[in-house]
């Protein structure tokens, strides 16, 4: 898989203008940060060696070398889920070509449902820790010591510099910023009221489909990682309504703004 992912760098290396130090995941309702600022180079996923296509709602799937600030990033504009049948080798592999090509700061965002009644739709929740909880391990298989060890320590998986560096950014900004933890799930059926029942008395605070596998892949390979959850809805530990992808998009648009916010004086302090 390394090859595999030497190549595919190989590849973006000789098409790229240049190669950033840090890179973004964009996650559900969060594709338009990338479009924030001057675009540099964009490529479709599916005219990339080794990347599959994404299917998931909103996920434009492209990778876009930008400015955020006045700082060069790459954004994976769309991820790879588990749940659209594709292997976690697949999920993985961006994170993986990313580390191949030199990235040292990984930032991930994502949607999610709120396991608590204070983290109300639009909140911004910086993660500190997770739970995974879909059965699976992107490390799983044949270790390939180039990328990174075979016991991987994830005692800290979230830089904790990065952390609160961001956390003085809000405060000085006046953005509500949320601490918390998020457990990862395979979907793409959403969770019964009982699973969120359990999640929440194992201390999760929100619940998604994603994020888990890229940290852990991010890490194995020794990047430093920073991530974001914007909170779509609310569980259905606190109502019986049916949710939409109209009302996640709608709640992941109104936190963007200042989750674009943070990010960007995050990205600038990194020069």
């Amino acid at each position: 898989m390394n090859g595999a992912c030497k190549q595919t760098a190989d590849w973006l290396k000789q098409r790229l203008p240049e190669v950033p130090k840090v890179a973004l995941i964009l996650g559900t309702g969060l594709n338009g940060i990338a479009e924030r600022g001057r675009i540099l180079f964009q490529i479709p996923y599916g005219e990339i060696p080794g990347f599959a296509s994404s299917t998931a709602p909103s996920h434009k799937g492209n990778l876009i070398l930008g400015e955020l600030g006045g700082t060069k990033v790459l954004y994976l504009q769309g991820r790879f889920h588990y749940y659209e049948g594709h292997p976690m080798s697949a999920v993985v592999f961006p994170t993986r070509v990313l580390a191949s090509l030199g990235v040292q700061t990984l930032i991930v965002t994502n949607a999610s449902g709120s396991l608590r009644e204070e983290l109300a739709p639009g909140s911004i929740v910086m993660l500190a820790d997770h739970i995974n909880f879909m059965g699976t391990n992107p490390l799983i298989g044949e270790n390939d010591g180039e990328l990174g060890e075979r016991f991987p320590s994830l005692n800290e998986p979230y830089d904790p510099r990065y952390a609160e560096t961001c956390a003085q950014i809000a405060r000085h900004e006046g953005i509500p910023l949320n601490k918390g933890v998020y457990v990862a799930v395979t979907g793409p059926s959403l969770e019964t009221r009982a699973e969120c029942a359990a999640f929440a008395s194992l201390g999760a605070d929100l619940v998604g489909m994603s994020t888990v596998p890229e940290v852990i892949a991010a890490r194995h390979a020794g990047m430093g990682v920073l991530a974001f959850s914007v909170v779509t809805n609310y569980s259905n530990l606190f109502h019986n309504e049916v949710h939409s992808q109209e009302e996640i998009r709608a709640n992941a648009d109104k936190a963007s703004a200042q989750l674009i916010t943070i990010i960007t004086a995050f990205v600038s302090g990194l020069n």
